[in-house]
């Protein structure tokens, strides 16, 4: 059973109407789900993955202890269901989370699950296994797990430092699979093995991801599709001509623009599309320990110069979201309300006057009219990347600085960022569960290693752990705030937006549920079905 405390840590959640394609008579079994795929992930593994381009075609590979349901649009504690657990509960003080696991659930080679490849799994997550990931983007997650015991085959505990409520939330998220213990991992970047409803079959580079049903899934009757195809089409435009024209049967998820969506309405006046916030921010990262972006000045003017509204109606003819790092209400739990937001320089609505402030601390940096400071703007070899970096270098010739556009692959960006190889940078950042923990843990603790600009602000650190703590909701969302108007005032990150995305599918596709305040829980498709 789900632990009472649990659900109390957020109580007053709602769950919003899922965006779901309501199923049409009874699921029909076979059939080949064909998608394209917007680029070539590095590798096939989830655990070392920081971006949803490995979740989407892999996740359906694997299962979780537990998951956030699938049919669900907005992901709460409400919506927390069972996967290789069958049920968990809390200890009387709150710091240790037992599970009862699954029986007679087997690996993709025949070979059993048991509490060992749990224990595996979260070693290996929390660096203290012999083997090692390669990368290891959410070990933070992590940071008051004392240990991971196992009591016989089908018992496994979390003994915590402190209470943390969240937990749950991360262990549902799709970046939390279960690993087996007899497969390396580096094995598992090319081949992986699950417990899922899928099966891997084969990932070639820059043209395809195959996926087979899993006939012996423990989950009777699922799933009903016989396989997956992804297609690895990059140009964006060419990939939506060749869904119009019926070769795929559904979009790259939460991959269309709100300009593109009104094409491929046009074109396939059938086809069923939804947009939902994705729960990821648009972001400046900067090397805040190599000059000149040591100097705070200048970060705080490059923050001060945004024109938020103007990237929301390019971009997306005003269907964006402003906000700080948590995703913006309704479909965000934890963002700040407009009136909190709105006393953070540089959220106010007199665009001329912030970029005068800007301009008088770059000059008091040293830069002006007649000097300007050059540097390249990396980013992602991605259009939802490189477009809003092409209108971040033109706002901030505003306050002379002049960017130069660097192109970077996707194999390469993620380690780029990590190792601080770049000066300044447009950034996505995806936050898999839309939970506090996740985001600020994972994004600003000193020694995460998706912290990608070196803040570090231990002071920030101790409200995270007072957040974290708290099961009172009323009591954690205001903490939440003020933690994030700091961020926000530290030039930590700055955030210019939050995403809103379409998704499309053929009428014939049944069974698809795109998640409103997280789109990366939602991939497991062992639901959907080919009405054809």
């Amino acid at each position: 059973m789900r632990s009472v405390w649990a659900l109390a840590a957020m109580a007053a959640l709602s769950v919003l109407t899922a965006s779901t394609a309501a199923p049409a008579g009874e699921p029909k079994q076979g059939g080949i789900l064909r998608m394209y795929h917007r680029d070539s992930p590095a590798n096939a593994s989830i655990l070392e993955g920081a971006t949803y381009s490995i979740n989407v075609p892999f996740m359906g590979v694997f299962n979780n202890l537990l998951i956030y349901d699938q049919h669900i649009a907005q992901n709460s504690p409400d919506t927390l269901r069972p996967d290789l657990a069958e049920s968990w509960s809390w200890s009387s003080d709150n710091k240790k989370l037992t599970f009862k696991l699954r029986q007679g659930v087997k690996w993709h080679d025949g070979k059993p699950f048991t509490s060992a490849d749990v224990k595996c799994s979260f070693d290996l997550l929390m660096g203290k296994s012999q083997q090692k990931l390669r990368q290891n983007p959410r070990k933070a997650w992590y940071s008051e797990v004392n240990e991971v015991t196992t009591n016989g085959e089908f018992e496994v505990s979390f003994d915590l430092k402190r209470p943390q409520p969240s937990l749950l939330a991360m262990l549902a998220s799709g970046y939390t699979p279960v690993y087996p213990c007899h497969v390396s991992p580096a094995d598992m970047r090319t081949h992986p093995i699950g417990t899922g409803p899928f099966k891997f079959v084969e990932f070639k580079a820059n043209e395809s991801i195959k996926l087979t049903r899993n006939p012996d899934y423990w989950k009777k009757g699922r799933p009903y599709l016989d396989g997956i195809e992804y297609t690895i089409i990059t140009n964006r435009s060419t990939a939506i001509l060749a869904f119009v024209a019926g070769k795929f049967d559904m979009t790259f998820p939460t991959h269309i623009t709100i300009p593109l969506l009104k094409d491929i309405k046009a074109q396939a006046p059938n086809a069923t599309c939804v947009v939902e916030p994705t729960n990821v921010s648009t972001n400046i990262i900067v090397n805040s320990t190599s000059a000149p972006f040591d100097n705070i000045d200048i970060r705080r003017a490059m923050a001060l110069a945004l024109d938020r509204k103007a990237f929301i109606d390019i971009l997306f003819e005003g269907q964006g979201d402003i906000g700080g790092t948590m995703l913006p209400p309704p479909q965000g739990i934890w963002g700040m309300p407009k009136e909190k937001l709105a006393t953070i320089p540089g959220y106010g609505p007199d665009v001329n006057a912030n970029r005068e402030e800007a301009r008088k601390l770059m000059q008091k940096a040293g830069y002006g009219p007649d000097k300007h400071l050059a540097v390249k703007v990396s980013t992602r070899n991605l259009a939802e990347y490189r477009d809003p970096a092409v209108i971040l270098i033109d706002q901030l010739k505003s306050i002379y600085i002049d960017g130069e556009l660097d192109v970077v692959e996707t194999a390469n960006w993620f380690p780029k960022v990590a190792r601080k190889d770049y000066m300044l940078g447009l950034n996505l950042t995806g936050n898999s569960v839309d939970d506090p923990d996740q985001s600020f843990y994972e994004n600003y603790s000193c020694g995460s290693e998706r912290n990608y600009t070196n803040y570090c602000n231990k002071e920030i650190e101790k409200l995270f752990d007072l957040q974290s703590q708290e099961t009172d909701l009323a009591k954690r969302r205001p903490l939440v705030w003020d933690i994030d108007k700091k961020l926000q005032e530290d030039v930590a990150r700055p955030i210019i937006f939050h995403a809103r995305a379409g998704t499309c599918w053929h009428p014939y596709v049944k069974g698809v549920t795109i998640m409103s305040n997280s789109s990366y829980n939602g991939f497991r498709y062992e639901d959907v079905w080919l009405d054809k």
